[in-house]
């Protein structure tokens, strides 16, 4: 029965961790260290265990058993031993919290050191690609190797302490047991006792002190594990920064507009990103957005997404205020294909499919034609069940970002943002994707944010962003007839393309020239 109890219990400590992190906002997990937090969370789930074991198996019998003993050799022997067994008993215990108290900054070492070690190691691993450019296996073996060394100084810190307190209550109990007997021996000697008594004595201190020993023993070790659950707790006491109002209704979705009114935002209220923002993005319309890196371009979509309340102004889809509305509902009218994608490592049709779990095969397979990813899933030897590998580093940026594509169509949201979602693909690839993203997109509210001023010609309204304001706005041509900011990028651009295209064409005729001399020769 309590195998069920204990599991049960660890089971719902680690769902309910799991869940709050998940609650947490996007400025918890940006700052977040994985390895820590995933150890802290593993040690504590453990003390869980152990902590319920003990205290229901041993703490409460062996307080029971104590108190019993102790009853029987005040109403046999009298006061004195009964005395001297009170004695023993609090000097043991004083000394057992005092002492364990005391210990609980080296155990918090220890899981400190801990932490950070199996953090630099996730991190390390993570980032082996890297690691590997700059041949700094050295460098990150000495990191690891310097968390390593602080774990063992708090360890060896922790283990001495441990033996220091065990001297102690072994001390204290044999001059506790040394003193009954001599008074037994005594009482046997002036006749008040048998050897009967003697032995029955000697059998009661055994009987009282090997519990007490092993209380000692678990105080420790729920103190210990107490240590070890503290920052699991603590993670549970984060507040998160985003939280639904209460009896928070459902968005209602309709046409799928988008308003920013006056929207202003900063990460840090020292350094605005975002001032007096105001656009408005009709149904079944496309407006991008554009500027230089720091812009705020991003900040937007992560607003929509109310990763971050704004500090001024409102974001309305359809009119509701996205505050006033669930975060569930609001994000399921929302599909997003970001700059930097990341996948799961599971196989490309888990990824596809997390867009809409429980599609068929069919309606994966539809999405990827779509996103144009359907032919070299195809040419793998494993297709679909071909794995993508830790952070889907198993394909090349391009092929990640059609997954990408590909599970949001599958999703078939009736908003699309789109965060420069064609920046790791070919010209001739893009040019592909762009036509499916239209396609796609054709009845859908879109909000385009790209560096490539090639990829939103077609929007029906292009925002210029510059300093977190907005500083033109117009379509393509009109934008480029003004001969302002949008028209200077749109100028150097094309620039940066033409010269790349002679580089090409350069690299192609002495390429031609080389082979015709080949063959003269």
């Amino acid at each position: 029965m309590f195998a069920r109890v204990a599991q049960r219990a660890i089971r719902l400590a680690g769902l309910k961790v799991f869940q709050h992190l998940h609650a947490l906002s996007l400025r918890f997990h940006l700052d977040r260290k994985t390895g820590g937090v995933a150890r802290a969370v593993e040690r504590g789930t453990k003390g869980i265990e152990f902590l319920l074991s003990f205290m229901l198996f041993n703490v409460i019998p062996t307080l029971f058993e104590i108190a019993l003993v102790c009853a029987i050799m005040g109403a046999l022997y009298g006061g004195w031993f009964a005395l001297v067994t009170f004695i023993t008993m609090g000097t043991y215990i004083t000394w057992t919290l005092v002492v364990t108290e005391w210990r609980i900054k080296f155990r918090r070492a220890m899981n400190e050191t801990d932490s950070e070690a199996n953090t630099r190691a996730i991190d390390s691993l993570l980032n082996f690609e890297t690691v590997k450019y700059f041949g700094n296996e050295d460098h990150e073996a000495k990191r690891f190797d310097a968390s390593l060394r602080a774990y063992e100084r708090a360890a060896v810190k922790s283990k001495t302490t441990l033996s220091l307190l065990n001297v102690g209550q072994g001390s204290v109990i044999a001059i506790g047991v040394t003193i009954v007997m001599i008074m037994a021996g005594y009482g046997v000697v002036g006749g008040t006792m048998t050897i009967g008594d003697f032995v029955l004595v000697n059998a009661y201190l055994i009987q009282l002190f090997l519990p007490l020993n092993f209380l000692g023993f678990v105080y420790r070790e729920i103190k210990q594990s107490l240590t070890d659950m503290e920052t699991m707790f603590v993670l549970l006491d984060k507040e998160a920064e985003v939280e639904d109002k209460p009896a928070a209704p459902a968005l209602r979705i309709g046409g799928g507009e988008v308003v920013f009114e006056g929207v202003s935002f900063a990460y840090d209220a020292r350094r605005p990103v975002l001032d007096d923002v105001s656009f408005a993005v009709a149904p079944g319309r496309t407006v991008a957005i554009v500027g230089p890196s720091g812009s705020g371009k991003s900040t937007i979509a992560r607003l929509l997404f109310r990763f971050y309340d704004v500090s001024q102004g409102r974001v309305l889809i359809d009119g509701q205020d996205i505050r006033d509305v669930t975060q569930a509902s609001l994000r399921t009218v929302i599909g997003m294909v970001p700059q930097d994608t990341v996948l799961f490592n599971d196989t490309i049709y888990y990824n596809i499919a997390y867009g809409k779990p429980g599609a068929t095969p069919s309606e994966i397979e539809h999405a990827a034609r779509l996103a144009r990813i359907h032919d070299f899933v195809m040419s793998l030897p494993e297709g679909y069940s071909s794995t993508v590998g830790e952070r889907g580093l198993k394909l090349s940026g391009g092929e990640k970002q059609r997954v990408a594509i590909a599970r949001t169509i599958l999703k078939q949201p009736r908003i699309l943002v789109f965060d420069e979602a064609t920046s790791a693909l070919d010209s001739h690839t893009e040019q592909e994707i762009l036509k499916s993203l239209r396609e796609v997109s054709a009845e859908r509210t879109t909000l385009t944010i790209a560096h490539r001023l090639s990829t939103v010609i077609d929007a029906d309204e292009i925002l210029v962003l510059q300093g977190g304001r907005i500083v033109e706005r117009g379509r393509h041509g009109a934008l480029l007839a003004r001969h302002g900011v949008y028209a200077d990028m749109w100028a150097r651009q094309q620039e940066a393309r033409a010269a790349l295209e002679t580089l090409e064409r350069t690299g192609e005729l002495m390429a031609l020239e080389k082979g015709s001399m080949e063959a003269a020769g």
